[in-house]
């Protein structure tokens, strides 16, 4: 696969996550003491949040390149 191809599919990518971390945004208030549900929604916005930082990352070494 080519830069550019990556490159396209990386922001697609990246777009994607970013609208499902919106939504889990929505009604999020952390995790509240001895609460499953938020505990699993956190676990949620801390997982979409870690695979944006990585394709932020990867985006960039590929347009330095």
């Amino acid at each position: 696969m080519d830069k550019l191809n990556k490159l396209v599919e990386l922001k697609e990518k990246l777009k994607k996550y970013q609208d499902d971390l919106a939504k889990a945004m929505i009604g999020y208030g952390g995790v509240r003491h001895e609460s499953a549900v938020s505990e699993i929604k956190h676990n949620k916005v801390m997982v979409l949040r870690a695979i944006i930082d990585e394709l932020k990352e990867e985006i960039v070494v590929l347009e330095k390149k």
